[in-house]
């Protein structure tokens, strides 16, 4: 499946999201020559955040992108934790259009299933971005996971994320650890989810589920071959 990906676009709610969720694929992708474009949908700024916490972020996210091998970053501004307050219309244009854009024959996108609402509505507008209606449309579509967000919502009530699909990252899981720790604002100590001994055991984890070093577990929303 990898050789079939020659340009992949991962969704990100926040940054850092693309690398918890998709950060060894992003490296192998790259290492094999795809191009990887990631599009971080909102900005942190405004009420309730430092003001210089979008400086921070894109600082951040332009060196870990330039670890993952990352081959372009677009971002789409949209409010952070306010996703909710902006109307469908308007979020389906902004994802519409970047989708539009890039024509990747790939789509990353966070799970339904997570409880951050930021993550459910990108997830929903990306759907909707991907409607089959011509053939420049996403051959395949993955929901990754991200630590902290996909396994506190209320499996059995709400969506539980149930993988499908394992991408082998035993040899770029150090790239994409690496890639985290850029995310200084983010990284926490052990045993908070957010941290990097948390985030290398999942990855062990999951590759040991399939008998691997190490991989990403992905949920197929769709694949046309």
């Amino acid at each position: 499946m990898l050789e079939a990906i020659r340009k992949a676009l991962v969704l990100a709610p926040h940054p850092d999201d693309e690398v918890l969720g998709c950060g060894g694929t992003i490296a192998r992708l790259a290492q094999a020559g795809s191009h990887v474009h990631v599009g971080i949908v909102t900005r942190a700024d405004g009420a309730g955040f430092p003001p210089d916490t979008v400086a921070i972020g894109r600082r951040e996210a332009a060196a870990a992108h330039g670890m993952l091998g990352v081959r372009q970053t677009h971002y789409l501004d949209q409010p952070a934790v306010g996703l909710d307050m902006i109307s469908g219309a308007e979020l389906n244009r902004v994802i519409g259009e970047l989708v539009e854009s890039l024509s990747p024959d790939t789509l990353f996108v966070p799970f339904l299933g997570d409880v951050h609402v930021d993550h459910q509505r990108i997830f929903q507008a990306a759907m909707v971005a991907v409607r089959p209606r011509s053939v420049a449309v996403p051959v395949r579509v993955l929901a990754y996971e991200t630590l902290s967000e996909t396994n506190w919502y209320a499996p059995g009530i709400t969506p539980a994320f149930v993988p499908d699909t394992f991408i082998d990252i035993g040899e770029t899981i150090e790239i994409k650890l690496r890639a985290f720790a850029c995310f200084a604002s983010q990284v926490r100590e052990f045993p908070d989810e957010r941290s990097i001994r948390a985030l290398e055991a999942q990855a062990l984890v999951r590759g040991a589920t399939v008998f691997r070093r190490a991989a990403e577990a992905f949920m197929t929303v769709r694949q046309i071959w």
